[in-house]
């Protein structure tokens, strides 16, 4: 037999609801090895097929979904129809998620982290490898990151071309300059303050009372609805894409810093983002 390798084949981003964090951001890496036979072209599976049915597959399943580890004691999930609705009871709050049924993975573990998320996909992708194909390995991985990162999740109702999902999460490193110089302090901060956050529109605010919000919108799949701890959510005035939130940093490290140049280069997961100048008053 032999083996095909191809490392990074996509990217999930994705969140996922933890005992301990609450709500979590995440973006993994996928790295994948394929071992079988030689078919007619002497190929375990050409590399055109590996992107068209494995990273298909994994960009329309798992990324930019909530994923629910079924078997945790935290949780309470119901399905109506085409809508899910859950509760989870973490060590930090509550969280209540309704949403269309597209926009939440169920996993069969108690806990999410990458065995879990592994095992899952393995199940899910063997039935459309190839016959000669005998073994599938998958390797899930973080961004290896010199310096400060968030995780952080935010929906994105407007974002042409994409699913309207209220769950789309990401491992972001984040770099700021002060006229022209890295500032690693500053870094750190909002590093800090936005460990494991959520970042709601301000117009999407529905209630806000007891230390809760309640986010709601309407998009084309269905309407999404997320209630968490106000603690662990940060209110943006603007729709959250990631040119949204480097402006946003931009102006948070300018309000601190008078008379000074302020660059927030904002990654969005893995090697994208956008970057936001502001001069401080």
């Amino acid at each position: 037999m032999s083996t095909l390798f191809v490392e990074h084949l996509t990217v999930i981003d994705c969140a996922y609801l933890d005992a301990a964090r609450g709500l979590v951001g995440q973006s993994w890496i996928v790295d994948v090895e394929l071992e079988g036979d030689l078919d007619q072209q002497s190929m375990v599976l050409d590399f055109g097929e590996v992107k068209r049915r494995l990273k298909r597959a994994i960009d329309s399943g798992l990324d930019h979904t909530l994923i629910v580890p079924t078997q945790a004691p935290e949780l309470s999930l119901a399905h109506t129809g085409d809508i899910s609705e859950l509760q989870f009871r973490s060590a930090l709050g509550a969280y209540e998620h309704r949403s269309p049924a597209l926009a939440i993975t169920p996993v069969d573990a108690a806990a999410i982290d990458e065995a879990a998320v592994t095992a899952h996909l393995r199940t899910s992708l063997a039935p459309i490898l190839p016959a000669n194909v005998a073994r599938l390995d998958l390797r899930l991985r973080t961004e290896v990151i010199d310096g400060a990162s968030y995780q952080y999740v935010h929906g994105l109702k407007k974002h042409a071309g994409q699913c309207q999902r209220i769950a789309h999460g990401h491992r972001s490193r984040i770099e700021m300059r002060v006229d022209g110089t890295r500032d690693a302090a500053l870094e750190q901060d909002i590093a800090l303050a936005w460990a494991d956050i959520y970042l709601g529109t301000r117009e999407d605010l529905i209630t806000r009372a007891n230390g809760e919000l309640r986010f709601a919108y309407s998009a084309p799949e269905g309407r999404f609805e997320l209630a968490l701890p106000e603690a662990h959510a940060e209110l943006l005035d603007a729709d959250t894409t990631v040119e949204r939130i480097a402006e946003h940093l931009a102006w948070v490290g300018a309000a601190r810093l008078p008379g000074k140049t302020v660059e927030a280069r904002a990654y969005e997961g893995v090697m994208k983002g956008a970057v936001g100048r502001v001069r401080g008053s």
